[in-house]
C-alpha cells in the first residue's frame, strides 16, 4: 500500500486533528519565521474556499429552490427557519451576558493598546442593507462574492423555474447536474483542508505566542465557555425538546465542526456542514440545500451574538462604567436584528461589535483591543455559528415532518468522510 493511499484510508477528522497539532508544534517551534514558512499553505486553502464558495451556492439554491415543487408548505418552512435564527440568536446573547458578568473578563486589565493603524469599520445603515440584498447585475454579485445577492438571485431563478413548469425540465435537471459537479470540486478541495489547517495553525502560533494571549486571558476563556453552553446547553437542550438525541447531533456535525474552528471561515465548512445535514442527519436535500448556505451567509450567533455580548461587558467593565436595563435590551436587540443585517459585511463580528456599541452608547475606543485576538476568537466564533446553522434545519424539519428519525439515530460507520 503506498503512502498516498494509506493517507487516504484515515478518517478526515483524524488527518485534520494531525494537521492542527503538528502545526501548533510547528509554530511553537519555529516562531514568527513559522507565518512565512507555512502561512502560505493556509493562504491556499482559504484562496480553494472562496474559489468554491459562489457556484457552490449559487447552484445549491437554484437547484433547491427549483424543486421545491416536490416539498409542501414553502412558506412555513421559511418562516419557521428564520424564526429559529433569531430564537436561537437571542438564546446566545443572554448567554454571553451571563458569562460576562459571572467571570468579569473587563476587571484588572489595563495598559492594553490597540494594534497600529487600526480603524473601526463602517456600520451600513439598515435600509441601504435591505437594498443591498438586490444585486444591480447578478454577474457582478458572482465575480464579487456578495453571498446574500447571490442567494437572491439564484431564489429568485429557481422559482421562476418552477412558475414555468414543464418547460423548464431540462434546465432544472441543467442546475442539478452542475450542483453535483460543485459538490465533487468541493471534496478535491476539501481534501487540502489537513494540509491548509497546519499551514494557518502554524503560522496562527508562531505569529502571536502564548504570552500575548495573558492579558485577555479572562475574555478568551468567556467568550469558549459562552460557546460551549450555547453548543452544550442550549442547541442540545433543543435537540432533547425536540426527541432528538444531542449526542447523535454531535457526532454527526464535527467534521464541519472541526472544519469551522481550523479555518474560521462559515463557507469553507458548509459544504461539509451540508452533507453532514443530508446524509448523517436526514434532513431533506431539498430543504437542507436552502437552509444551511441561508444560514452561512446570515447565522452568526458566535459572531453576531455571543461575541458582541461578552464585547460590551468587557469594554463597560474596563472603562468603569455600569450598564443600565436599556442598555441591555438595547444591546439583545441589536445583536439579533443587526446579525441578520451585517453578515455580508466583510469583518463581520467586528461590524457586529461596532453596532452594538454604537446602539449602547458604549466607548468605541475598546474594540481596537481586542482584534489583536481576533484569529483566536473567531474559530471558536465560527465553530458556533457553523453548529447554529446545523442545529436549526434538524429542528424545523422535525416540527415539518421532512426529518429521517431513522438516519438521524442511526450508528453510521464513518460520518467524517468527505468523499
Amino acid at each position: 500500500m503506498s503512502l498516498f493511499s494509506y493517507w487516504f484510508r484515515i478518517r478526515f477528522w483524524k488527518r485534520v486533528a494531525a494537521g492542527f497539532v503538528f502545526g501548533a508544534l510547528a509554530g511553537w517551534l519555529i516562531g514568527p519565521a513559522a507565518a512565512t514558512w507555512f502561512g502560505p499553505l493556509g493562504t491556499l486553502y482559504v484562496t480553494l474556499i472562496k474559489m468554491i464558495a459562489v457556484p457552490l451556492v449559487f447552484f445549491a439554491v437554484l437547484h433547491s429552490v427549483s424543486s421545491l415543487h416536490g416539498v409542501k408548505d414553502v412558506a412555513a418552512l421559511g418562516g419557521r427557519t428564520f424564526a429559529w435564527f433569531a430564537a436561537t440568536a437571542t438564546l446566545a446573547v443572554l448567554v454571553g451576558l451571563l458569562v460576562a458578568h459571572v467571570l468579569q473578563p473587563g476587571l484588572g486589565v489595563q495598559g492594553l493598546t490597540a494594534p497600529v493603524g487600526w480603524q473601526p469599520r463602517a456600520v451600513p445603515q439598515p435600509v441601504q442593507v435591505l437594498l443591498d440584498i438586490v444585486p444591480a447585475n447578478p454577474f457582478h454579485a458572482l465575480s464579487e462574492g456578495k453571498i446574500l445577492q447571490v442567494i437572491f438571485f439564484a431564489g429568485l431563478l429557481g422559482l421562476a423555474l418552477v412558475k414555468i413548469g414543464e418547460k423548464s425540465a431540462r434546465l432544472r435537471a441543467l442546475a442539478g447536474e452542475a450542483n453535483d459537479g460543485m459538490i465533487q470540486v468541493t471534496r478535491f478541495v476539501l481534501e487540502v483542508t489537513p494540509i491548509g489547517t497546519f499551514g494557518l495553525i502554524a503560522a496562527l502560533v508562531g505569529s502571536y505566542g502564548f504570552e500575548k494571549l495573558l492579558p485577555l486571558a479572562t475574555f478568551v476563556g468567556a467568550l469558549y465557555l459562552a460557546c460551549v453552553l450555547q453548543i452544550v446547553v442550549v442547541y442540545g437542550g433543543l435537540l432533547l425538546a425536540h426527541g432528538l438525541s444531542p449526542l447523535a447531533f454531535l457526532r454527526a456535525a464535527f467534521p464541519a465542526m472541526q472544519v469551522a474552528f481550523t479555518s474560521s471561515s462559515s463557507f469553507a465548512a458548509m459544504p461539509i456542514a451540508l452533507r453532514s445535514v443530508v446524509a448523517n442527519m436526514g434532513v431533506k436535500e431539498e430543504y437542507a440545500a436552502f437552509a444551511v448556505p441561508l444560514g452561512a451567509s446570515i447565522k452568526m450567533d458566535g459572531c453576531g451574538a455571543i461575541y458582541p455580548a461578552i464585547a460590551s461587558v468587557f469594554i463597560a467593565q474596563y472603562f468603569h462604567l455600569d450598564l443600565q436595563p436599556a442598555q441591555y435590551v438595547v444591546i439583545l436587540l441589536a445583536s439579533v436584528l443587526g446579525s441578520f443585517g451585517t453578515a455580508g459585511v466583510p469583518g463581520t463580528a467586528t461590524v457586529m461589535v461596532t453596532l452594538v456599541l454604537s446602539s449602547a452608547g458604549l466607548p468605541l475606543e475598546g474594540i481596537g483591543y481586542l482584534v489583536a485576538i481576533d484569529r483566536i476568537l473567531d474559530m471558536m466564533r465560527t465553530l458556533t455559528n457553523v453548529t447554529g446553522q446545523m442545529v436549526v434545519p434538524v429542528l424545523v424539519a422535525r416540527e415539518r415532518g421532512i426529518l429521517d428519525v431513522g438516519v438521524y439515530n442511526r450508528t453510521a460507520t464513518d460520518t467524517t468522510r468527505v468523499a
